[in-house]
């Protein structure tokens, strides 16, 4: 096989890996401190996108400089999730808030799709769309690099602001013992809600970018948010660095695979994976 064939099936592994580390990212954090898994993430990534494009279509805004305005979208609507449909089940079976968040994903899903029908929608004619770089007889799009470079940023910033931020310590805290940080009067409702509107703006921000090079439409998130699950348990969940590192993995064997084996497969070897490290690893790679 051609090296320079090989390069491009790997770089492109690791560009379109990046984006997906963030989007699980946004999921890992949520399961980490709250011990909820959010089925409404791929709609949320949906939402994000959509309004991307409608902020491109309707006001002329390029998707690179409406991105802070998407974060804070998404941020406000993790919030207003958690407050409207988290916040009440809380301290039931987390069973509930799995099937809240199953039922909020198709209530998002359908009211996107009677407004805006089902149609597949693209930007080509952002800032971005259509540039590429070669370089060594390599051709990167520039689209996917530029999201790429991003997502590894923001991933690194949610990182750091979780590491060494007060907030962090205290949302760290509370995902060792909500009780206990309860008792050193931490206000865990506050952590809840900041925790689930971060990783809503996680989403928010690589719909963002995402909406740069893939096509949107209603159900959109439905794939993204299933690699995303993938991803986190491979990671270990509640494992930031894991989803990170989980997310270039599922990005090389879905590129590297879908080339040797047929696109139609390529999911099926993400799968297949997700079996083989589970059944050796049950708490992911990087789990502990």
């Amino acid at each position: 096989m051609d090296v320079t064939i090989f390069l491009q099936l790997v770089i492109s592994g690791l560009l379109i890996g990046f984006v997906f580390s963030l989007i699980a990212v946004g999921l890992t954090l949520i399961w980490g401190v709250m011990d909820i898994l959010n089925f409404a993430h791929g709609d949320f990534l949906m939402l994000a996108m959509f309004s991307a494009f409608l902020m491109f279509a309707n006001l002329g805004v390029d998707p690179v400089f409406s991105l802070p305005v998407i974060v804070g979208l998404l941020f406000f609507v993790g919030l207003l999730t958690f407050r409207l449909v988290i916040k009440p089940v809380l301290g039931y079976h987390a069973l509930i808030a799995l099937l809240a968040t199953f039922g909020l994903s198709i209530f998002i899903r359908n009211v996107v799709l009677f407004f805006l029908g089902p149609d597949f929608r693209v930007i080509n004619q952002s800032v971005l769309a259509g540039k590429r770089i070669s370089f060594l007889g390599l051709h990167l799009s520039l689209p996917q690099l530029v999201s790429a470079i991003g997502c590894v940023l923001i991933t690194y910033v949610v990182y750091l602001f979780i590491s060494k931020s007060k907030f962090g310590r205290a949302l760290r805290a509370t995902a060792l013992d909500k009780d206990t940080a309860l008792l050193m009067g931490i206000n865990t409702n506050r952590v809840f809600a900041l925790t689930f509107g971060l990783g809503a703006a996680c989403v928010g921000a690589a719909g963002g970018f995402l909406v740069n090079f893939y096509y949107v439409f209603p159900e959109v998130g439905l794939n993204f948010a299933i690699l995303s699950f993938v991803i986190v348990a491979l990671g270990g969940f509640g494992n930031i660095g894991g989803a990170f590192l989980a997310g270039i993995l599922v990005g090389l064997v879905e590129n590297i695979g879908g080339f040797f084996v047929g696109p139609e497969f390529k999911y099926t070897l993400v799968f297949i994976l997700y079996l083989i490290v589970i059944s050796l690893r049950p708490k992911g790679l990087f789990g502990w």
